[in-house]
């Protein structure tokens, strides 16, 4: 059985229809990866998988149980953790606290002051290891603002790591990144990969094609291929589309 498991999910906003009958299964240990056009509905998808959208119709099911219409923190809580297109962290603090307050011994031990937090060495230490899982442990007390691009990445998937998560949902992780920051972003995955389920959206098919080992491409709402990269490489659509380039990394 699959980890993770979309089965016929629908969903409009009035009279559009953004998703029809999309089924996806995503196997424990693997790197899963979503691709295609803009508006194709990615996107939205990621958003009913996750919580912050209810399907219309259809069910999500993780780990044997189904989470659609769980509100989203309940489901992050069950160990679903997602990045952003559009990175959401504290720039007015140090790199540590954005990771510290993710953690779910911050939520148990009811700390509101951050005065407390900082005096905890246990919550401390924690956050320092997830920060090194991100290569980012030097950094953790530098300002948040302070950080590269990429590194304001690697820092918004040690946040979505901190809740200790058994699967990890990507949302255009290199968006915006140059070609080193990408390299060394494909390296993160890799290393991540032994410990966790990835799911990730992403328009560079070069690095998608590199990283997954299956791949879904989704255009206008539903899938209309599947495979591993070699062989959506021989798929015709996605040949004659905009993705082709993908096929020559």
């Amino acid at each position: 059985m699959a980890l993770f498991e979309v089965r016929n999910i629908h969903k409009r906003f009035g009279s559009r229809v953004v998703l029809e009958n999309i089924s996806l299964s995503f196997e424990a240990g693997q790197v899963s990866g979503i691709m295609g056009p803009n508006g194709a509905g990615k996107s939205t998808c990621f958003h009913v998988l996750t919580g912050q959208h209810r399907p219309d119709r259809g069910e999500v099911v993780f780990d044997g149980q189904r989470i659609s219409g769980l509100p989203p923190q309940r489901i992050a809580r069950m160990g679903v953790s997602r990045s952003f297109q559009l990175m959401n962290l504290f720039d007015d603090t140090v790199v540590i606290e954005n990771v510290m307050l993710a953690l779910p011994a911050f939520r148990t031990r009811r700390l509101h002051a951050m005065s407390a937090v900082f005096s905890d060495s246990v919550l401390i230490d924690q956050a320092l290891a997830v920060l090194d899982q991100v290569g980012l442990a030097a950094r953790a007390w530098d300002a948040a603002a302070s950080l590269s691009y990429g590194d304001r990445r690697a820092l918004e998937i040690a946040v979505a790591l901190a809740a200790e998560p058994r699967i990890l949902f990507l949302d255009e992780p290199t968006s915006g990144l140059g070609a080193e920051a990408t390299r060394r972003f494909a390296l993160l995955v890799k290393r991540l990969r032994e410990r966790y389920t990835i799911v990730m959206i992403e328009h560079d098919m070069r690095f998608l094609f590199e990283l997954a080992d299956r791949i879904s491409v989704i255009h206008w709402g539903q899938v209309i291929a599947e495979g591993t990269p070699a062989q959506l490489g021989d798929n015709k659509w996605v040949r004659r589309s905009t993705l082709a380039e993908a096929t020559h990394a």
